[in-house]
């Protein structure tokens, strides 16, 4: 009786050291289950194992995996849990699909960053699949220089245009509009629109709405933006949108029709003469300077002007289309007699007290300012901020 006790004794603890006693193993409670039905003489020390079949992508242990390389599916049965963490124990957000075959993480992961994947599934019968694995994402060398005309807490006029620039060639353009949301205080719904593969151009249907408050917010460090190369910044930027001043200027009056906040006043102007006739359309103010110089030959006029002290000069376009003050002429609500810029009555040096001083206190980047009865045809939608003159529907 001694020796068969012993025995029993013996057997146990052998067990005990071999699974653990449920917090050691990962089959520690079960194998004492099996291990008892089997010395109560009923069923098999081997669990029935799930028909559920579990896929990871990437694999365990895996490195250099693209922000976008983590799908988990399953065959023979449906996915229960998901669960995917950084190596900071954060979650990555993400759904199982309706039919449970499937996840997907809520959007990229993050660039040079270790993860831990934990998924579940049951199949037909209810038995319980699991996998556990782990994979680092790549860490990019390549990056795409990200630059736009807003500053941080600055105030905009209601044509405001959030213009992104980059420093080499967006092949993903998709993701990369979808990595730059911009948010209003009143909801206002904002799209992309894209120049060529280097520029995209952010507005709203309409003028934005005065005291609007707006963020730009970059999520791109983990957005391949072409083969290889990745976004280079993760930030916010706040603006907010000042009072509404929409000015119309038109060429056949030489009159300057000034709405703001309602109040309107007329102010006389000249336009672009016949031979070098203003751009028609809507453009935005993108620049201020009080004082800036104007050569004919950079906007391919040869030598008809240098203007080495061009009094408050507010940038139109690119291409060099200013309202500015004029000193050295007075054809102002008599005649067009410019080289296409829009000007105004001041004096040599400037002053506050001028025609174009008064205006130019009184306009702040982003305003509109819309041309009408030219004989030029409608300014291009990427010279400077054009963007107004593309319809809603093709924008």
């Amino acid at each position: 009786m001694a020796l068969v006790m012993g025995g029993v004794l013996l057997l146990t603890a052998a067990c005990g050291d071999d699974k653990g006693s449920g917090s050691g193993g990962t089959g520690g409670s079960g194998g004492g289950s099996a291990a008892s039905a089997a010395a109560d003489g009923g069923g098999s020390a081997t669990p029935k194992p799930s028909a559920a079949v579990l896929a990871v992508e990437p694999k365990d242990g895996a490195l250099d995996v693209p922000p976008n390389g983590l799908q988990v599916s399953v065959s023979n049965g449906k996915l229960t849990t998901v669960e995917v963490t950084d190596k900071d124990g954060k979650p990555v957000e993400g759904a199982i699909t309706p039919d449970g075959s499937g996840w997907k993480p809520a959007g990229a992961l993050a660039v040079g960053m270790a993860y831990k994947v934990n998924a579940q599934a049951k199949d037909g019968e209810g038995l319980v699949a699991a996998s556990t694995t782990s994979f680092t994402t790549l860490t990019p060398e390549k990056k795409i220089s990200t630059n736009d005309n807003i500053s941080d807490g600055a105030t905009y006029g209601v044509g405001m245009i959030v213009s992104v620039n980059f420093n080499k060639d967006v092949k993903n353009k998709d993701a990369v509009v979808k990595g730059i949301s911009i948010e209003s205080s009143n909801g206002t719904v904002v799209k992309g629109h894209w120049f060529g593969d280097r520029r995209v151009d952010f507005r709203p249907e309409a003028y934005w709405a005065p005291g609007t408050k707006v963020t730009v917010k970059y999520r791109l460090k983990n957005v391949e933006v072409a083969p290889g190369i990745y976004g280079d910044v993760d930030k916010d930027e706040p603006f907010t949108i000042g009072r509404s001043m929409v000015s119309t200027a038109d060429a056949k009056s030489h009159q300057m029709t000034v709405e703001r906040d309602g109040k309107s006043t007329t102010l006389p102007v000249t336009l672009g003469a016949d031979a070098t006739p203003s751009w028609g359309g809507t453009m935005v103010v993108m620049s201020k300077e009080k004082v800036t110089r104007m050569n004919s030959q950079t906007v391919g006029l040869g030598g008809e002007y240098d203007i080495q002290d061009v009094p408050h000069a507010m940038r139109l376009t690119t291409s060099g289309t200013f309202v500015h003050g004029n000193y050295w002429a007075s054809p102002f609500g008599k005649t067009n007699a410019s080289h296409g810029c829009v000007s105004m009555q001041d004096v040599k040096g400037g002053s506050d007290s001028s025609v174009a001083g008064k205006f130019f206190n009184d306009s702040m980047i982003g305003d509109p300012i819309k041309v009408v009865n030219t004989k030029e045809k409608t300014v291009a939608p990427s010279n400077g901020l054009g963007g107004w003159n593309v319809d809603w529907a093709a924008w």
